[in-house]
């Protein structure tokens, strides 16, 4: 998907400010659309009784990382998965589970939560997004899971701190030779850390992989159906088992839509296009000029690529640093004033405030520990991309992606050369299949102001799941999402779904 695909709350990065400062393939070559790594749910290989007839020991969780244990609602379990789903009576590897059972009486079953990245951990954020979706556990088990390659389920660090603050320097968007051999080589050095730390994992952790360990997963929780809520690259999976399942489908909501029908080069133009449309809706709202704002930021980024600003922590703030930082508040409308009050210091040469904001969006805590979020994205969406092109085709695309976005533009077409740059498995597919025929409905939610999965990839994810099957819902907002955000038409429409198998009208609108 590129680095700026993820789900995530960015009110901690606001709230650290007003603290006062932060896709070869798994099972033979496989369809070159769909990715499907082995055999499909038609011709599979049975799955021995050992992984079927699992029984779930649930335990109370351990603590993640820096923080507390969830309440004693919930519960962890390991799960076993192949390794390679080609030879499911080979070797496994374990997954990280967790749950809280449904409060009420009329259960339906469980309810599966992806939150996005890829890499972002469900163990570590369901209990945390467990208000936000409080009314759908009066009849669902709400139920998450660490996804192969992440967290507490064989996760991936490529780098160790030290390495990961020293390549901030590194210039995203190279101006002279030396700048793209230095850019090159740090996407080479990410690569080989990768290999090094997952090994033989690195060619198993596709999306077709952990789709196949969800239906596994619903099969050893007792439920006939997938009952599934994605969000972000979730959406990419959801649509993915679909396909692979249409059999088990049951009710899946997929919202802020990745658009299946877009390539490695294609999903950066979209971020392109997404981000600039929600920095000119940001603009906008605070009285500026949307082409004249854009160019101000636009060689703000410019000075600090020739010349990186102070901060009060004394690192500096270098260009990635600053477009990350100018990134993270778009993710969420409630995050614009933070925006603006970093921009602000910067023009005054102050970076603080941008690199509190960067190092929120990168899981950087204050004793300069990083998440690794961003090493499982990458490991995850290299295997799914089958296209990866070179220094000089990617320099060919700059053109477009400037005039796309003069601010965004520049730093997602060079990625296209870098994110996957000398890979050592090959990737699986150009684009996902998600078509689905004879599945049940899938209701698909778009936001007309993501600026992440932007908002037409909902209507492609709908035509392409099949008539009958993908029905789209949208809400007229900004921000990454729409399930509580704010408005109770998506809510009481997305609940209405899941709790009693109301399926709106396909294109139905809620105003903001």
């Amino acid at each position: 998907m590129g680095r700026f695909v993820r789900w995530a709350a960015v009110t901690a990065a606001a709230a650290l400010l007003a603290a006062g400062c932060s896709g070869g393939p798994s099972g033979g070559a496989g369809d070159e659309r769909s990715g499907s790594a082995g055999p499909t749910t038609r011709d599979a290989k049975a799955l021995p009784a050992s992984l079927i007839s699992q029984r779930l020991d649930w335990a109370r969780c351990d603590a993640p990382a820096g923080n507390s244990p969830p309440g004693r609602d919930w519960k962890c379990a390991k799960l076993k998965v192949p390794l390679d789903w080609s030879k499911p009576d080979g070797e496994t590897i374990g997954l990280a589970l967790i749950r809280a059972e449904a409060r009420g009486g009329d259960r339906i079953g469980s309810l599966l939560f992806n939150f996005g990245g890829p890499g972002l951990t469900g163990v570590g954020t369901m209990p945390a997004y467990a208000a936000t979706v409080s009314l759908l556990r009066e009849r669902y088990d709400l139920v998450s899971w660490d996804p192969r390659g992440v967290g507490a389920s064989e996760g991936v660090r490529c780098r160790g701190d030290k390495e990961i603050q020293a390549a901030e320097a590194v210039d995203p968007t190279p101006d002279t030779p030396a700048e793209e051999q230095a850019y090159l080589r740090d996407a080479a050095d990410f690569a080989q850390g990768c290999e090094k730390d997952a090994g033989k994992l690195l060619a198993h952790v596709s999306t077709t992989d952990t789709a196949r360990d969800m239906d596994l997963i619903r099969q050893v929780l007792g439920d006939t159906e997938m009952h599934y809520f994605g969000i972000s690259y979730g959406t990419q999976l959801g649509g993915v088992y679909a396909h692979l399942f249409p059999e088990k489908v049951g009710r899946l909501v997929l919202d802020g839509v990745v658009d299946p029908s877009a390539d490695m080069v294609g999903h950066r133009e979209n971020q392109a296009r997404g981000f600039q449309r929600a920095l000119d809706n940001y603009l906008k709202s605070t009285g500026q000029d949307p082409e004249e704002g854009t160019r101000k930021i636009a060689d703000l980024l410019d000075r600090i690529d020739g010349d990186p600003l102070d901060t009060f922590s004394r690192r500096k703030l270098t260009q990635l640093l600053a477009f990350t930082g100018i990134v993270w508040p778009l993710y969420s409308k409630d995050s614009w004033p933070s925006l603006t009050s970093a921009l602000q210091t910067a023009e005054q040469g102050d970076g603080s405030e941008l690199l509190a904001l960067a190092d929120g969006y990168n899981e950087r805590d204050a004793s300069g520990r990083y998440g690794l979020l961003s090493h499982s994205q990458r490991v995850i969406s290299c295997l799914d991309d089958k296209q990866r092109p070179t220094l000089a085709e990617a320099k060919k695309l700059l053109p477009e992606f400037e005039r796309i976005s003069p601010v965004f533009g520049p730093f997602l077409g060079w990625d296209a050369a870098g994110w996957c740059h000398d890979w050592p498995v090959p990737g699986q597919v150009l684009t996902p299949e998600v078509s689905a025929p004879g599945a049940a409905p899938v209701l698909v939610v778009g936001t007309t102001g993501d600026p992440a999965t932007p908002y037409e990839g909902a209507r492609r994810m709908a035509d392409e799941l099949g008539r009958g099957v993908g029905v789209e819902l949208t809400w007229q907002g900004q921000g990454h999402t729409a399930y509580g955000n704010g408005s109770d038409c998506v809510d009481s429409t997305v609940n209405a779904y899941l709790l009693k198998g109301t399926v709106p009208e396909d294109g139905k609108v809620c105003a903001s």
